[in-house]
């Protein structure tokens, strides 16, 4: 598994994490680079996961909401909704990341972590939002 897939991974443990105990994920972010014991660091691609994810989290639950025919944010698993945020932040906020990678990951994660459907509605939203890219704005 790449570095970047692992550290892709580790932000969706932190944000999934976060979500499901009703915690800041800023905070379990902070938990997690100072957990006594942990096998292996954060890698830092998970801590700019984390961070940029809840700073435009805002705009990224819109874009989600907006393109997502037919399914809410609270519909979607868990997983899914987490990896789309990240996917969404990858494609719109993150330049280092060349777009068919950030679909690809994302849809790969779905395969491993998710629903049968998953990685179809994964693809397809991303996909959505990829083509809509030059008319959205980042703010």
């Amino acid at each position: 598994m790449a570095a970047r897939t692992k550290a892709r991974k580790r932000a969706l443990d932190v944000l999934f994490e976060a979500e499901q105990r009703g915690e800041s994920p800023l905070s379990k972010l902070a938990d997690r680079l100072v957990e006594p014991g942990a096998q292996t660091a954060l890698p830092q691609y998970s801590v700019e996961i984390v961070e940029g994810v809840v700073a435009h989290s805002e705009r990224i639950d819109e874009l989600l909401e907006t393109y997502s025919h037919g399914w809410t944010l609270e519909r979607m698993p868990a997983v899914d909704r987490i990896l789309l945020r990240i996917g969404v932040w990858e494609l719109i906020f993150n330049d280092d990341v060349p777009d068919a990678v950030a679909v690809d990951e994302a849809v790969a994660l779905s395969k491993d972590l998710s629903t049968d459907e998953s990685p179809s509605f994964v693809n397809g939203l991303l996909g959505r939002i990829l083509n809509l890219k030059p008319t959205l704005s980042e703010f």
